[in-house]
């Protein structure tokens, strides 16, 4: 196929491939999320507190965090077919064995585990970047993250009515069930399906697994600290659980989480120094140096984007409610605008940071996600119905945009280590959205939105004044010991 274009409708070569990817995705963000549009059925089922239905919540979306990092680390060291294949397929088996709990205690701990299937997009990325030259890698992963991210809305729409289909008590729990029925079918059809690059490329590796690598002391000391907050999130949702949060936690197994979580980020510092221990001694060549700020500056800009998505997501449609006494179903249809957007300006964000240059198009939507919160902040019922849904769906299209913009310049930096920087910029997604969630639990909604556009003008300044261009080439090691040259322009 040549380069020269871009067919989204041809099911053969790269096409064929981010096809399958996409559905991949998309298949395992159903399964991550596939019980929440059936929480009532399970309330009722099994006769769960108010506590513990938001226990279930917080606990999806826990395993998240240190997931995408690990999953980073393992499809850069074994290839997105095998790592995508077998994440499904064990996602598969959790999620089935989820619709057979029968006491909050198995739903909980299996809720758990499934939050690792929250750890596919990282997958996708790497294998993408591999397929797609530079020109058109924006577009191709907006299409992969924003149609496989709908699958979280696929399940919200189709779910509740299948479960009626099969109706009964359990009805729940055949719906469910059948998502991970589906996902290990297609963990067999994308394993038979897919290769990890197109024939005669070569699939760069990582010198050494357990850290990322980085090329200077600096980078080493700013790698440092980027890990902290991936910890602290994991903390506040351990508090979250605690007796000063939905008191299903006791003090003591807090305090040992948090003491877990401490010794955690000892033992990855020393596995960074490990790994790492040669810059120390010997400089790297200039040929083989990457930038971590740029690492360090995607990953707040992906905090600021997807994290306010999560958090905007979740609160919206009470939002309308209260603020324009709407009926919930009235409201629900419209804080669903936010969301339902992603289809087509997260690849639009991609389409037009290969078009106009990545930093370029970050700091505009930047921008435009500043404005966009500033405006959302100044809502209230004075307001006419039809600007709050303008103004919303105007700063959704920013917010989605910046995602896609984000990713189209992941895999730009160093392509062996593209699993694990997509990793680390995807936990910080989600770290953003247990940070605004946090701050919405202390405040009010219109101080919430003001505190998310106060965050992406500090972004903004950070691309202004750190982040740079993708420009030229960057190398690459042959198995032979030739370097090979890569464009990112």
């Amino acid at each position: 196929m040549s380069e020269s274009r871009f067919d989204l409708f041809s099911f053969s070569g790269r096409s064929r491939i981010l096809h399958l990817t996409w559905f991949a995705f998309f298949i395992s963000f159903v399964v991550w999320f596939n019980h929440a549009p059936l929480l009532g059925a399970i309330r009722e089922s099994l006769g769960l507190t108010d506590q513990q239905v938001k226990a279930l919540l917080i606990i999806n979306v826990a395993l998240a965090i240190p997931a995408r990092i690990v999953v980073g680390m393992l499809v850069d060291k074994f290839g997105p077919k095998l790592i995508y294949s077998a994440l499904l397929a064990l996602g598969g088996l959790v999620c089935i064995a989820f619709a057979t709990a029968q006491t909050f205690e198995q739903m909980a701990l299996l809720r758990f585990l499934l939050g690792f299937i929250g750890a596919g997009f990282v997958i996708g990325i790497r294998m993408i970047s591999e397929w797609y030259p530079a020109k058109h890698l924006g577009l191709a992963e907006g299409i992969y993250a924003g149609w496989g991210n709908f699958g979280s809305a696929a399940a919200a729409i189709t779910l509740p009515s299948l479960a009626l289909a099969f109706g009964g008590d359990d009805g729940w729990r055949y719906a469910i069930g059948l998502t991970g029925v589906v996902s290990l079918v297609y963990s067999i059809i994308y394993y038979k399906s897919v290769h990890n690059t197109p024939q005669g490329s070569t699939y760069f590796k990582p010198k050494k697994s357990g850290a990322m690598e980085v090329t200077s002391k600096g980078d080493f000391i700013l790698y440092l600290v980027m890990n902290i907050p991936l910890y602290a999130a994991l903390a506040v949702l351990a508090w979250k659980l605690s007796p000063t949060g939905l008191d299903l936690l006791s003090a003591t197994v807090v305090y040992a989480i948090y003491a877990v979580l401490a010794t955690l980020y000892a033992y990855q510092a020393y596995r960074m120094f490990q790994i790492n221990r040669d810059i120390f001694h010997k400089p790297v060549p200039d040929i083989h140096r990457y930038q971590f700020k740029q690492v360090a500056v995607l990953n707040l800009i992906y905090m600021v984007t997807f994290g306010s998505e999560l958090a905007v997501v979740s609160m919206l449609p009470l939002f309308f409610q209260d603020t324009f006494e709407l009926t919930p179903v009235m409201a629900g249809l419209l804080g669903g605008s936010f969301a339902f957007i992603v289809l087509f300006a997260r690849p639009g964000g991609g389409l037009i940071s290969d078009k106009y240059g990545r930093k370029r198009t970050l700091v505009s939507v930047m921008v435009g996600v500043t404005l966009g919160y500033l405006l959302m902040g100044l809502m209230d019922a004075s307001w006419p119905l039809a600007l709050a849904v303008l103004v919303t769906v105007g700063c959704a299209l920013f917010v989605h945009a910046g995602n896609g913009a984000v990713f189209a310049m992941v895999p730009l930096i160093k392509r062996r280590m593209t699993g694990q920087i997509a990793g680390m910029s995807g936990a910080y997604g989600n770290v953003g959205g247990v940070t605004f969630l946090t701050v919405l639990s202390f405040v009010a909604p219109q101080t919430f939105f003001f505190i998310i556009a106060a965050s992406a003008l500090l972004v903004l300044l950070a691309i202004l004044f750190v982040l740079d261009e993708p420009a030229g080439q960057m190398a690459e090691v042959l198995p032979d010991g030739t370097v090979q040259m890569i464009d990112v322009t």
